[in-house]
């Protein structure tokens, strides 16, 4: 199991107050099961109650940096399900589920729209924005307590750049695309990996996968067996038929006769 609080947590992004928030019964889980995630070095994303199996409750949580594991999940169930127990929140049995965000992930909090800036929204509006509720485009940051639209839904004469402003918001999330998915997934595995090197779990680096410095190898031209560059000449031959001559009169003891006679 991983522990969220190990290594270094973001306290500022940990304690950070959701925009929107769910009103009724899922309020009141919310009530309690927030200071329990806090506690454990998680935030709470949304809380939904609907008809499945019965009644089902969903929380949605993360850590501060957007992750959220298998074994998360398992970790908040466990601490969480005892305490709602008690509290008793829900008049009636119910299924508690626990889940990530997921890709086309709610957006709730100011640092959401900062980090998801660039990718394409939906957001629907408690108070009508312009005899509008419903907004669709790409996401192109946070400007004081606004959020700044670049709408692909515009009417005739209507301007594609607008501010809502957040407080009004009663829903916004991610719209699936290509480019959403790429990125949730280079910070799932960067993610990922950090976590393993934190608990100890992938091991050292295999030193043929560092870079090393080359270096040009100096010949030594006293042990080398090939001619010194440059020379024009090529090593003689070792066994020619002069040299089998040789060596068939050395093995006779005959001697060989001197140059010019």
């Amino acid at each position: 199991m991983t522990d969220p609080t190990a290594g270094s947590v973001n306290v500022e992004l940990l304690a950070e107050p959701r925009l929107v928030v769910e009103p009724g019964a899922a309020a009141r889980v919310s009530a309690v099961a927030t200071p329990v995630l806090q506690g454990l070095g998680y935030r709470l994303v949304r809380i939904k109650i609907t008809g499945e199996a019965g009644c089902t409750v969903q929380i949605m949580a993360e850590r501060p940096d957007g992750s959220m594991q298998i074994e998360d999940c398992e970790a908040i169930s466990r601490a969480l399900s005892p305490v709602l127990d008690i509290a008793d929140p829900i008049d009636r049995a119910y299924r508690l589920e626990i889940s990530s965000p997921g890709i086309d992930r709610p957006l709730v909090r100011r640092s959401d729209f900062e980090r998801y800036a660039g990718h394409l929204v939906k957001i629907e509006m408690a108070v009508a924005h312009q005899g509008r509720k419903r907004f669709r485009g790409i996401l192109k940051g946070v400007e004081g307590d606004a959020v700044r639209l670049h709408r692909d839904d515009t009417r005739e004469g209507e301007d594609a750049e607008i501010l809502l402003a957040m407080e009004d918001f009663a829903e916004a999330r991610l719209v699936l695309t290509d480019e959403l998915i790429a990125e949730s997934m280079r910070r799932g595995k960067a993610q990922e990996r950090e976590l393993r090197r934190e608990l100890g779990l992938d091991p050292p680096q295999p030193a043929h996968a560092k870079a090393q410095p080359t270096h040009a190898k100096k010949s030594d031209p006293s042990k080398s067996d090939k001619p010194k560059q440059g020379t024009g000449k090529k090593p003689a031959p070792k066994n020619t038929k002069q040299h089998r001559l040789a060596a068939e009169r050395l093995r006779r003891g005959e001697t060989e006769p001197d140059e010019g006679d």
